[in-house]
């Protein structure tokens, strides 16, 4: 069977209550985890961060984002193992399309995925084909349809 790997990033919030290290320390383990289970893309420490609205009665969080590749059951023990650390307040894990996503971190240029123009234009000609398919009907759709009236002008009021 073949390997599938899958690019994904992954952005989680982690509490501030027991202190920047702490949150810092359970970053490098989230870290940790996923460098032994998938293979890390880039690594984009965002820091301490106000939140956009209180969390469990906090205003600030430390923020992580983290790209990675790998095959989709791992996302799945991600998820599960961000779901009971105590310290993330929100994560979320998001498949990345790599044909229109660039992959950087700040001050850093960013990788760009190249496109072969067979495969661009295997995925492109049936959305050429639905759209061309779509506009006639339209068209007759648009003559058929009645005429706007418009709106009467209404009276002045009697003063």
């Amino acid at each position: 069977m073949e390997n599938i790997k899958n690019t994904y990033e992954v952005l989680f919030a982690l509490s501030l209550k027991n202190g920047e290290e702490t949150a810092q320390a359970t970053s490098e383990r989230l870290k940790g985890l996923i460098e032994a289970n998938a293979e890390i893309v880039a690594v984009d420490v965002w820091g301490k961060r106000r939140l956009a609205y209180p969390i469990n009665y906090e205003k600030e969080g430390y923020y992580v984002l983290i790209y990675f590749k790998s095959a989709p059951d791992f996302v799945a023990e991600l998820t599960r193992v961000l779901g009971i650390t105590e310290d993330a307040l929100r994560y979320i894990v998001l498949s990345v399309d790599e044909k229109k996503q660039t992959i950087g971190v700040k001050g850093s240029a960013p990788e760009v995925i190249e496109v072969d123009e067979e495969e661009e234009a295997a995925v492109s000609a049936p959305v050429e084909e639905a759209v061309a398919e779509e506009a006639p009907a339209e068209e007759a759709a648009a003559e058929n349809a009645p005429a706007e009236e418009a709106p009467a002008e209404e009276a002045p009021a009697a003063e």
